[in-house]
Protein backbone atom coordinates (compact mmCIF):
# COMPACT_ATOMS: atom_id res chain seq x y z
CA UNK A 1 0.00 0.00 0.00
CA UNK A 2 1.69 3.21 -1.14
CA UNK A 3 1.35 6.51 0.71
CA UNK A 4 -0.25 8.13 -2.35
CA UNK A 5 -3.08 5.62 -2.56
CA UNK A 6 -3.37 4.58 1.12
CA UNK A 7 -6.69 6.44 1.81
CA UNK A 8 -8.21 5.06 -1.37
CA UNK A 9 -6.96 1.55 -0.59
CA UNK A 10 -8.67 1.67 2.80
CA UNK A 11 -11.90 2.86 1.17
CA UNK A 12 -11.70 -0.02 -1.33
CA UNK A 13 -11.40 -2.50 1.53
CA UNK A 14 -14.60 -1.19 3.15
CA UNK A 15 -16.86 -0.62 0.12
CA UNK A 16 -17.80 -3.07 -2.63
CA UNK A 17 -18.43 -0.22 -5.08
CA UNK A 18 -15.04 1.36 -4.36
CA UNK A 19 -13.43 -2.07 -4.63
CA UNK A 20 -14.89 -2.54 -8.11
CA UNK A 21 -13.67 0.90 -9.23
CA UNK A 22 -10.26 0.07 -7.76
CA UNK A 23 -10.14 -3.17 -9.74
CA UNK A 24 -11.12 -1.37 -12.93
CA UNK A 25 -8.45 1.32 -12.46
CA UNK A 26 -5.81 -1.29 -11.75
CA UNK A 27 -6.84 -3.01 -15.00
CA UNK A 28 -5.98 0.17 -16.90
CA UNK A 29 -2.62 0.37 -15.14
CA UNK A 30 -1.78 -3.24 -15.96
CA UNK A 31 -1.46 -2.38 -19.66
CA UNK A 32 2.04 -1.27 -18.64
CA UNK A 33 2.34 -3.78 -15.77
CA UNK A 34 1.36 -1.40 -12.96
CA UNK A 35 -1.38 -2.65 -10.63
CA UNK A 36 -1.80 0.83 -9.22
CA UNK A 37 -5.19 2.60 -9.25
CA UNK A 38 -3.67 6.08 -9.50
CA UNK A 39 -1.57 4.99 -12.47
CA UNK A 40 -4.70 3.58 -14.09
CA UNK A 41 -6.62 6.80 -13.44
CA UNK A 42 -3.85 8.86 -15.04
CA UNK A 43 -3.84 6.52 -18.02
CA UNK A 44 -7.56 7.20 -18.49
CA UNK A 45 -6.94 10.96 -18.14
CA UNK A 46 -4.24 10.74 -20.82
CA UNK A 47 -6.50 8.75 -23.14
CA UNK A 48 -9.31 11.27 -22.73
CA UNK A 49 -6.96 14.20 -23.34
CA UNK A 50 -5.57 12.72 -26.55
CA UNK A 51 -8.92 11.50 -27.84
CA UNK A 52 -10.65 14.83 -27.31
CA UNK A 53 -7.71 16.71 -28.83
CA UNK A 54 -7.97 14.54 -31.94
CA UNK A 55 -11.78 14.86 -32.02
CA UNK A 56 -12.10 11.10 -31.54
CA UNK A 57 -13.94 10.96 -28.23
CA UNK A 58 -15.28 7.53 -29.23
CA UNK A 59 -11.79 6.10 -28.56
CA UNK A 60 -11.90 7.29 -24.94
CA UNK A 61 -15.47 6.05 -24.48
CA UNK A 62 -14.55 2.74 -26.09
CA UNK A 63 -11.54 2.33 -23.80
CA UNK A 64 -13.67 2.80 -20.68
CA UNK A 65 -16.45 0.52 -21.96
CA UNK A 66 -13.95 -2.17 -22.94
CA UNK A 67 -12.22 -1.98 -19.56
CA UNK A 68 -15.47 -2.27 -17.60
CA UNK A 69 -16.94 -5.03 -19.81
CA UNK A 70 -13.77 -7.14 -19.59
CA UNK A 71 -13.70 -6.79 -15.80
CA UNK A 72 -17.40 -7.62 -15.39
CA UNK A 73 -16.98 -10.63 -17.67
CA UNK A 74 -14.20 -11.89 -15.41
CA UNK A 75 -16.42 -11.43 -12.34
CA UNK A 76 -19.11 -13.57 -13.96
CA UNK A 77 -16.58 -16.31 -14.74
CA UNK A 78 -15.45 -16.64 -11.11
CA UNK A 79 -11.71 -16.08 -11.67
CA UNK A 80 -8.78 -16.23 -9.26
CA UNK A 81 -9.70 -13.47 -6.74
CA UNK A 82 -6.15 -12.19 -6.28
CA UNK A 83 -5.58 -11.85 -10.02
CA UNK A 84 -8.94 -10.13 -10.41
CA UNK A 85 -8.18 -7.57 -7.70
CA UNK A 86 -4.84 -6.83 -9.34
CA UNK A 87 -6.63 -5.80 -12.54
CA UNK A 88 -5.28 -8.61 -14.67
CA UNK A 89 -8.59 -9.27 -16.42
CA UNK A 90 -9.14 -5.71 -17.62
CA UNK A 91 -6.07 -4.55 -19.52
CA UNK A 92 -6.76 -6.46 -22.73
CA UNK A 93 -10.32 -5.16 -22.74
CA UNK A 94 -9.29 -1.52 -22.55
CA UNK A 95 -7.02 -2.00 -25.56
CA UNK A 96 -9.81 -3.66 -27.55
CA UNK A 97 -12.08 -0.78 -26.58
CA UNK A 98 -9.59 1.81 -27.82
CA UNK A 99 -8.68 -0.07 -31.01
CA UNK A 100 -12.07 -0.81 -32.56
CA UNK A 101 -13.30 2.84 -32.72
CA UNK A 102 -9.86 3.75 -34.10
CA UNK A 103 -10.09 1.36 -37.04
CA UNK A 104 -13.84 0.93 -37.55
CA UNK A 105 -17.01 2.97 -37.86
CA UNK A 106 -20.58 1.83 -37.85
CA UNK A 107 -22.80 3.46 -35.25
CA UNK A 108 -24.65 1.12 -32.89
CA UNK A 109 -23.22 -1.96 -34.59
CA UNK A 110 -19.70 -0.88 -33.65
CA UNK A 111 -20.58 -0.71 -29.95
CA UNK A 112 -22.18 -4.14 -29.97
CA UNK A 113 -19.04 -5.39 -31.70
CA UNK A 114 -16.86 -3.67 -29.09
CA UNK A 115 -18.71 -5.17 -26.12
CA UNK A 116 -18.44 -8.62 -27.71
CA UNK A 117 -14.71 -8.12 -28.33
CA UNK A 118 -13.97 -6.87 -24.80
CA UNK A 119 -15.81 -9.80 -23.23
CA UNK A 120 -14.03 -12.22 -25.55
CA UNK A 121 -10.64 -10.79 -24.58
CA UNK A 122 -11.23 -11.96 -21.00
CA UNK A 123 -12.05 -15.50 -22.10
CA UNK A 124 -9.01 -15.56 -24.39
CA UNK A 125 -6.83 -14.22 -21.58
CA UNK A 126 -7.90 -17.04 -19.27
CA UNK A 127 -7.32 -19.64 -21.97
CA UNK A 128 -3.90 -18.34 -22.99
CA UNK A 129 -2.76 -17.92 -19.36
CA UNK A 130 -3.66 -21.54 -18.60
CA UNK A 131 -1.91 -22.90 -21.68
CA UNK A 132 1.21 -20.77 -21.30
CA UNK A 133 1.62 -21.64 -17.64
CA UNK A 134 3.41 -24.74 -18.95
CA UNK A 135 6.28 -22.54 -20.14
CA UNK A 136 5.97 -20.06 -17.26
CA UNK A 137 5.39 -17.08 -19.55
CA UNK A 138 2.46 -14.64 -19.20
CA UNK A 139 -0.31 -13.96 -21.69
CA UNK A 140 0.69 -10.28 -21.96
CA UNK A 141 -1.45 -8.42 -24.54
CA UNK A 142 -1.73 -11.39 -26.89
CA UNK A 143 -5.49 -11.72 -26.15
CA UNK A 144 -6.00 -8.11 -27.26
CA UNK A 145 -4.07 -8.66 -30.47
CA UNK A 146 -5.81 -11.92 -31.33
CA UNK A 147 -9.28 -10.50 -30.71
CA UNK A 148 -8.46 -7.24 -32.52
CA UNK A 149 -7.07 -9.01 -35.59
CA UNK A 150 -10.01 -11.42 -35.79
CA UNK A 151 -12.64 -8.70 -35.39
CA UNK A 152 -10.98 -6.39 -37.92
CA UNK A 153 -10.76 -9.19 -40.48
CA UNK A 154 -14.37 -10.20 -39.83
CA UNK A 155 -15.53 -6.59 -40.25
CA UNK A 156 -14.77 -6.73 -43.97
CA UNK A 157 -17.73 -9.10 -44.28
CA UNK A 158 -20.25 -6.94 -42.42
CA UNK A 159 -22.00 -4.10 -44.21
CA UNK A 160 -22.71 -2.12 -41.04
CA UNK A 161 -19.06 -1.99 -39.95
CA UNK A 162 -16.99 0.36 -42.06
CA UNK A 163 -13.29 -0.40 -42.36
CA UNK A 164 -12.21 2.74 -44.23
CA UNK A 165 -9.54 3.80 -41.69
CA UNK A 166 -7.64 0.59 -42.45
CA UNK A 167 -5.02 0.87 -45.19
CA UNK A 168 -5.77 -0.80 -48.52
CA UNK A 169 -4.15 -4.21 -48.76
CA UNK A 170 -0.96 -4.42 -50.79
CA UNK A 171 2.02 -6.70 -51.08
CA UNK A 172 5.05 -5.49 -49.11
CA UNK A 173 7.60 -3.54 -51.06
CA UNK A 174 10.68 -1.44 -50.39
CA UNK A 175 9.62 1.98 -49.13
CA UNK A 176 12.10 3.60 -51.56
CA UNK A 177 12.32 7.27 -52.32
CA UNK A 178 8.55 7.68 -52.01
CA UNK A 179 8.70 7.38 -48.24
CA UNK A 180 7.59 10.46 -46.35
CA UNK A 181 10.33 12.30 -44.49
CA UNK A 182 10.24 14.77 -41.63
CA UNK A 183 12.93 17.19 -40.48
CA UNK A 184 14.87 15.57 -37.63
CA UNK A 185 14.80 18.53 -35.26
CA UNK A 186 14.99 18.54 -31.46
CA UNK A 187 11.24 19.12 -31.39
CA UNK A 188 10.65 16.11 -33.63
CA UNK A 189 12.71 13.87 -31.34
CA UNK A 190 10.97 15.21 -28.22
CA UNK A 191 7.51 14.54 -29.61
CA UNK A 192 8.53 11.09 -30.85
CA UNK A 193 9.92 10.14 -27.44
CA UNK A 194 6.50 10.57 -25.83
CA UNK A 195 4.27 9.60 -28.76
CA UNK A 196 5.89 6.17 -28.70
CA UNK A 197 4.39 5.85 -25.21
CA UNK A 198 0.98 7.37 -26.04
CA UNK A 199 0.49 5.05 -29.03
CA UNK A 200 0.27 2.06 -26.69
CA UNK A 201 -3.35 3.18 -26.29
CA UNK A 202 -3.56 4.24 -29.98
CA UNK A 203 -3.29 7.93 -29.07
CA UNK A 204 -1.05 10.20 -31.17
CA UNK A 205 -0.44 13.01 -28.68
CA UNK A 206 2.69 14.23 -26.92
CA UNK A 207 0.88 15.52 -23.82
CA UNK A 208 -0.79 12.13 -23.44
CA UNK A 209 2.64 10.49 -23.61
CA UNK A 210 3.94 12.79 -20.87
CA UNK A 211 0.92 11.94 -18.71
CA UNK A 212 1.56 8.25 -19.24
CA UNK A 213 5.20 8.56 -18.18
CA UNK A 214 4.15 10.47 -15.05
CA UNK A 215 1.59 7.74 -14.39
CA UNK A 216 4.37 5.15 -14.55
CA UNK A 217 6.52 7.25 -12.25
CA UNK A 218 3.75 7.21 -9.64
CA UNK A 219 4.05 3.41 -9.45
CA UNK A 220 7.68 2.71 -10.37
CA UNK A 221 10.61 4.94 -11.26
CA UNK A 222 12.20 1.95 -13.01
CA UNK A 223 9.16 1.46 -15.24
CA UNK A 224 9.21 5.15 -16.24
CA UNK A 225 12.96 5.05 -16.89
CA UNK A 226 12.81 1.92 -19.02
CA UNK A 227 9.79 3.24 -20.94
CA UNK A 228 11.80 6.28 -22.03
CA UNK A 229 14.87 4.12 -22.68
CA UNK A 230 12.90 1.79 -24.94
CA UNK A 231 11.36 4.74 -26.76
CA UNK A 232 14.73 6.40 -27.36
CA UNK A 233 16.49 3.21 -28.50
CA UNK A 234 13.67 2.28 -30.87
CA UNK A 235 13.57 5.78 -32.39
CA UNK A 236 17.33 5.88 -32.96
CA UNK A 237 17.28 2.39 -34.49
CA UNK A 238 14.49 2.88 -37.00
CA UNK A 239 15.78 6.30 -38.06
CA UNK A 240 19.24 4.83 -38.59
CA UNK A 241 17.69 2.09 -40.72
CA UNK A 242 15.81 4.63 -42.84
CA UNK A 243 12.20 4.03 -41.82
CA UNK A 244 9.41 6.40 -42.83
CA UNK A 245 10.22 9.28 -40.49
CA UNK A 246 6.65 10.60 -40.48
CA UNK A 247 5.39 7.26 -39.16
CA UNK A 248 8.29 7.19 -36.71
CA UNK A 249 7.36 10.66 -35.46
CA UNK A 250 3.79 9.54 -34.92
CA UNK A 251 5.00 6.83 -32.55
CA UNK A 252 4.09 3.87 -34.74
CA UNK A 253 7.52 2.24 -34.56
CA UNK A 254 8.13 2.65 -30.82
CA UNK A 255 5.02 1.58 -28.91
CA UNK A 256 5.91 -2.11 -28.71
CA UNK A 257 9.52 -1.27 -27.86
CA UNK A 258 8.33 0.74 -24.86
CA UNK A 259 6.35 -2.21 -23.53
CA UNK A 260 9.24 -4.62 -24.12
CA UNK A 261 11.60 -2.32 -22.25
CA UNK A 262 9.27 -2.02 -19.24
CA UNK A 263 8.65 -5.78 -19.17
CA UNK A 264 12.25 -6.93 -19.42
CA UNK A 265 13.90 -4.06 -17.59
CA UNK A 266 11.66 -3.57 -14.57
CA UNK A 267 9.00 -6.28 -14.28
CA UNK A 268 10.25 -9.78 -15.04
CA UNK A 269 13.92 -9.19 -14.23
CA UNK A 270 15.54 -7.20 -11.45
CA UNK A 271 17.11 -4.01 -12.84
CA UNK A 272 20.87 -4.25 -13.27
CA UNK A 273 23.49 -3.39 -15.90
CA UNK A 274 23.29 -6.92 -17.23
CA UNK A 275 19.51 -6.68 -17.52
CA UNK A 276 19.84 -3.25 -19.15
CA UNK A 277 21.96 -4.73 -21.94
CA UNK A 278 19.53 -7.63 -22.30
CA UNK A 279 16.61 -5.18 -22.44
CA UNK A 280 18.23 -3.04 -25.14
CA UNK A 281 18.83 -6.24 -27.12
CA UNK A 282 15.14 -7.10 -26.67
CA UNK A 283 14.10 -3.64 -27.89
CA UNK A 284 16.21 -4.05 -31.05
CA UNK A 285 14.56 -7.41 -31.74
CA UNK A 286 11.14 -5.86 -31.11
CA UNK A 287 11.86 -3.24 -33.79
CA UNK A 288 12.77 -5.99 -36.29
CA UNK A 289 9.62 -7.97 -35.44
CA UNK A 290 7.54 -4.83 -35.89
CA UNK A 291 8.92 -4.34 -39.40
CA UNK A 292 8.27 -7.99 -40.22
CA UNK A 293 4.66 -7.87 -39.00
CA UNK A 294 3.93 -4.64 -40.87
CA UNK A 295 5.14 -6.30 -44.08
CA UNK A 296 3.35 -9.58 -43.36
CA UNK A 297 0.04 -7.89 -42.52
CA UNK A 298 0.07 -5.38 -45.39
CA UNK A 299 -1.83 -7.68 -47.81
CA UNK A 300 -4.65 -8.20 -45.30
CA UNK A 301 -4.83 -4.61 -44.01
CA UNK A 302 -4.12 -5.39 -40.36
CA UNK A 303 -2.19 -3.25 -37.88
CA UNK A 304 0.74 -4.80 -36.03
CA UNK A 305 -0.73 -3.64 -32.72
CA UNK A 306 1.35 -4.71 -29.74
CA UNK A 307 2.19 -8.01 -31.42
CA UNK A 308 5.92 -7.18 -31.72
CA UNK A 309 6.10 -6.62 -27.96
CA UNK A 310 4.33 -9.91 -27.24
CA UNK A 311 6.50 -12.06 -29.49
CA UNK A 312 9.78 -10.40 -28.48
CA UNK A 313 9.00 -10.54 -24.76
CA UNK A 314 8.00 -14.20 -24.93
CA UNK A 315 11.27 -14.94 -26.70
CA UNK A 316 13.33 -13.08 -24.11
CA UNK A 317 11.52 -14.57 -21.12
CA UNK A 318 11.98 -18.22 -22.07
CA UNK A 319 15.67 -18.29 -21.00
CA UNK A 320 14.83 -16.32 -17.84
CA UNK A 321 16.31 -18.80 -15.32
CA UNK A 322 19.69 -17.25 -15.99
CA UNK A 323 18.46 -13.82 -14.86
CA UNK A 324 16.80 -14.46 -11.47
CA UNK A 325 13.36 -13.40 -12.76
CA UNK A 326 10.58 -11.72 -10.86
CA UNK A 327 7.26 -13.31 -11.80
CA UNK A 328 4.45 -11.04 -12.97
CA UNK A 329 0.86 -11.62 -11.96
CA UNK A 330 -0.32 -12.56 -15.46
CA UNK A 331 0.73 -16.15 -14.75
CA UNK A 332 -2.42 -18.11 -14.02
CA UNK A 333 -2.31 -19.38 -10.50
CA UNK A 334 0.85 -17.43 -9.71
CA UNK A 335 1.42 -14.34 -7.65
CA UNK A 336 -0.79 -11.44 -8.62
CA UNK A 337 1.67 -8.85 -7.44
CA UNK A 338 3.27 -6.85 -10.24
CA UNK A 339 6.57 -5.10 -9.86
CA UNK A 340 4.93 -1.78 -9.24
CA UNK A 341 7.36 -0.36 -6.73
CA UNK A 342 10.52 1.15 -8.07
Amino acid sequence: MSALTAPWDRAAERSAAARFVDTVLKGAGQVMFQGNPLTGLLFLVGICWGAVAADTASVAVGAVVGLVVATVTALLLNPDPESLRSGLYGFNGILVGAALPTFLAGGAALWVYLVLGAATSTVVFMAVANVFQTWQVPALTFPFNLVNWLLLLAAFQFLRLETSPLAAGQFPQNIGAAAAHADLTAGYLWHTLFRNVSQIFLIDNTVTGVIFVLALLVASRWAALFALTGSAVATATVLALGANSVDVGNGLYGLSAVLTAIALGSVFYDPSWRVLVYTVFGVLVTVMIHGALVSAFAPISLPAGTGPFVFATWLFLLPKKQFAPVQHGTLAGGSAESRASG
